[in-house]
Order: C-alpha cells, then structure tokens, then sequence
C-alpha cells in the first residue's frame, strides 16, 4: 500500500503533538519545545534558520512539516500614515490588514475570514461571500507582519491588536481564541490580552461562551442602532439575535468575567442620528458598564449610507457624556485607501500556490 508523503502543517499541532512526532523520529523530546519557540516566539518561517538545531534535525523538519506562512502581496500606505496590507495565504486566498499608527499606540487591525457570512449593509466586506474561516496561524502571521511594518515604517513596537477586519470573528471562534492564545502566551508572542479588543456584530450565544471561557481580552459589539427595527435593517443577524439577548448575553459575560464592553456606533446621516437615538443608545448602556465609540462612516460603492454632520456627531456625543457614558468619536483612518472600517474587500487576486 502506498504511503501518503503529504507534509504536516507543524503550526497545527500542539506541543505535546509535535513532541510525539520528534520522538517518534528518534530525536529528544527537549527538542520540541526549542522548535515551538522558533514557530511561535521568534515568528519562524524557515527551518533552515533555526539554528540552535541540528542539520539533520532541520533536514527531518523539512521532509516530515511544512510551514504555512502568509505573506504581503501588497501594502499601500496612506496620506495618514495608514498602512493596508494583503495578505495572501497558502492556499492562494487574500485577507487584509491594517496598521494603524498614533501618537501614543500602534494598533493592528487582523481579519478572521476570508470574506464574511453577515450581510451588514455598511460594510464592504459583507458583500463579499465567506469563503473559508483562518486557521490560528493565519491571524497570527497578520499580528507579525504587520509588528514588523510597525517596527520597520515607525520604530515603534505594535501596542494594540484589534479583530475588527474582515469576518466575524466569533463565528470562527476556536481559532480567534486559539490565536489569542499564542499571541499573548509567554511562549508565544507575549502580549497582554488587555491590549487586545474582539469586535463582534453582536451572537449572543457565542458572547455566552466568551463569559463561560473566562477570556481575558477585551469585547467591542458593533451596535450601530440601539432600536431592533433600525438594526434589523442594516444588521441582518440582528433578527436572530435581538437586543434583548444581546443585552442578555452582554450581563453574563459581564458577571462571568468583570471586562467592561466597548459598543460600536457608526452615525448615519438621517438614519441614527437623532437624540432619539442617542437616548436609546444611552437607555442600553445601563445594562453593563461600558464605553462608546462613534465612529465616522466610511462610504462604501455598494451602499448609499452618508456620514452625519459634524455637529450631529458632535451633539449625540455631548448628549451621552451628560449621561454620563464615557464616549469616544473616532476619526476615520485610511479613508483614501478603502483601509478605514468597514471598507476592506478584497480587489485583487493572487494565483493559489500549486
């Protein structure tokens, strides 16, 4: 019977995995932990290069493993300094990315699919149908990559990693969390989970779990109206999961793990940005402690969405700062090239690797 000489993905495997495999192969069960921190720690993708192992355990690592890397295919940079990459995988398909610098961080934004199942009517990226879900190591390859543009373009290290490109991340829960997990682990990456923010159209069963998990990271709802008729409209998911079992689902998480909760608005002009929804708004944020961003809408071809006027922004701000509710207004980035929120699509194509 033929034996089938297909490499495994070594990023796959767990390190008591890969130690199984290494002594199975005759070499010292010490060894997979060196190699672990090559892959996780020092971010390699060359088993040539690592170079406290041996050559013929590096030749075996070579026969045996293959490393999956994701690579740019392209980076454009914006008159705000802005960096959008693309990223191509494996197997061919492109997610993007984005680098976000400021006077005092330096955020990365990953995406977690390829395309998107929510049909969001604002977002680019909605009208894109979801092709696959990224493995662990995908997200984790755009967090380095893009550490390194941060490094090479700025000097500075990356400070903030936020999971609000493309797709949802919580309907690709295991490997959002099992990224997480090697980017702030002390073998990993070593990041603080604080200082990492999950944003989800809002699947009450799947923030449950969150609470269920104890994650430590931090929890942004995209929320954008406040009224179930106006979500349901421009936020189809909302009719599965209404704002009485987000909010529901919102006080779990809450109970189970103390984090505090970002919730997303976009104001639209002529459709959510009215005192009356600044006072639904402000009505929902009592169900836990929170914060708000507004965040300026970024037009889209496929949508007819306008952004408010600056002083209706500036007014449904002021209203909920008098409630009391710590309110952020976000100032779009990346605008000029289709990098700011809710713009990512991918408009190019790459030829999948054979």
């Amino acid at each position: 019977m033929a034996h089938s000489t297909a490499k495994i993905d070594i990023r796959k495997l767990s390190l008591e995995q890969l130690r199984g495999h290494l002594t199975d192969m005759g070499e010292q069960a010490f060894r997979a932990k060196q190699v672990y921190e090559w892959l996780w720690q020092k971010a390699c993708t060359d088993f040539d290069q690592m170079s406290n192992l041996s050559k013929p355990l590096r030749e075996k690592l070579n026969t045996h493993f293959v490393i999956n890397a994701a690579t740019v295919l392209r980076a454009q940079r914006s008159a705000d300094s802005t960096i959008k990459s693309s990223f191509v995988l494996a197997d061919g398909n492109i997610v993007e990315g984005v680098l976000i610098p400021a006077p005092d961080r330096m955020t990365a934004c990953v995406s977690s699919q390829v395309g998107c199942s929510l049909t969001c009517k604002f977002c680019a990226t909605g009208y894109m149908d979801r092709k696959r879900n990224l493995n662990a190591d995908e997200i984790y390859d755009q967090v380095v990559l893009i550490t390194g543009q941060a490094q090479e373009n700025y000097r500075q290290p990356l400070t903030n990693i936020v999971y609000m490109g493309m797709g949802e991340p919580l309907l690709n829960y295991a490997n959002t969390l099992a990224s997480i997990e090697r980017i702030t682990a002390p073998d990993g990456l070593n990041m603080a989970a604080k200082r990492i923010t999950v944003s989800t159209a809002g699947i009450a069963k799947m923030i449950k779990k969150l609470g269920d998990d104890g994650v430590k990271f931090n929890l942004a709802l995209s929320l954008h109206a406040a009224n179930d008729q106006k979500r349901n409209e421009i936020m189809p998911i909302n009719t599965q999961n209404s704002l009485a079992a987000l909010a529901e689902a919102l006080k779990y998480f809450y109970a189970k793990t103390k984090n505090p909760v970002t919730y997303e608005y976009i104001v639209f002009n002529g459709f959510n940005d009215e005192l009356s929804d600044a006072r639904e708004l402000a009505a929902f944020c009592k169900h836990v402690p929170c914060k708000v961003n507004i965040i300026e809408y970024n037009p889209i071809a496929f949508a007819d969405f306008e952004n408010a006027a600056v002083d209706k922004i500036d007014q449904f701000a002021a209203f909920l700062r008098q409630k009391g509710i710590i309110t952020n207004i976000r100032r779009s980035r990346g605008k000029d090239i289709d990098a700011a929120c809710g713009q990512l699509a991918i408009k190019e194509s790459a030829a999948p690797s054979a």
